[in-house]
């Protein structure tokens, strides 16, 4: 894909892939790929703005609802929507109607006008991936479709050797890390047509596997820090999400915000933005 100019405006929607987690910085927020395109689109766009709506742990329907109107009703000029992975990997989950309201939210946002980018999501590699395999298939092959019919450009980050290394991941195993992220941001700029600054999907180095006790540490940590609270929240019909907004939108539905760097020459981290006239 070729293109002819700077995209002035960039709005993300979806879960904690889009909000950036685990991509940690020392206040304790997190950046994201999002947050990483956002800073070298702006350095080619005087007056660029950017919002990001996405909140983690929400499902394809909350995304929808509370998410896609805002961001279709701001008229960016590129627009992605990341979501479904958290409804798929659910053990109860009815997928045909997962992808029918992706493709409502879909279609709202593509009726927008900007460039619309969705993504067949990353997956780590491991028992996880497979028991939930064909259901996350169904759902990008459902993601395939609904570009060809709005235009939309499909990074396929599923298909990506890298980005099945555990070392890309957070500790969570659920998130990438900043690494992570930061090829997820140059895959998309390629799929955008933009120039290429690295190989995203270049493997990591081969390194020596950790001992049997190394494992065994990491994995009581991951159960004890990971796990053992996220079965809780499950068991209790919570999520990590509630109560949460986008980082760019005001806690009353519908209140979207833009933010803009001081200087698109140096825009610096996306934390350090202003917010924009609407």
């Amino acid at each position: 894909m070729e293109m002819n100019a700077p995209y002035t405006s960039f709005v993300a929607v979806g879960d904690s892939f889009t909000e950036g987690m685990s991509d940690g910085l020392p206040d304790g927020s997190y950046r994201g790929w999002a947050d990483l395109l956002a800073a070298r689109l702006a350095a080619l766009s005087p007056g660029f703005r950017y919002a990001n709506l996405a909140v983690r742990g929400k499902l394809i329907r909350q995304i929808a609802d509370a998410q896609c109107g805002p961001a279709a009703s701001m008229g960016a000029d590129l627009v992605t929507l990341v979501g479904g992975l958290n409804d798929v990997l659910r053990p109860k989950c009815d997928v045909e109607q997962v992808c029918a309201t992706l493709e409502d939210a879909a279609g709202l946002l593509a009726r927008g006008g900007g460039q619309l980018v969705l993504m067949r999501s990353p997956a780590r590699q491991g028992p996880v991936l497979e028991r939930f395999r064909p259901r996350m298939e169904r759902l990008f092959a459902r993601i395939d479709e609904l570009a060809v019919r709005h235009g939309a450009v499909v990074v396929d980050l599923y298909g990506s050797r890298a980005l099945a290394d555990a070392r890309l991941w957070a500790d969570d195993r659920l998130h990438l890390n900043a690494e992570g992220h930061r090829r997820v941001a140059e895959a998309v700029w390629q799929a955008l047509g933009l120039p290429v600054a690295s190989d995203w999907d270049a493997p990591l180095p081969a390194a020596v596997a950790p001992g049997w006790g190394a494992r065994r540490a990491a994995d009581l940590r991951f159960a004890r820090e990971h796990l053992v609270p996220w079965i809780g929240r499950r068991l209790t019909g919570r999520s990590s999400g509630d109560g949460r907004t986008g980082a760019h939108a005001d806690p009353e539905p519908g209140g979207a915000f833009w933010v803009s760097p001081a200087d698109h020459t140096d825009p610096g981290p996306v934390t350090g933005w202003g917010r924009a006239g609407t």
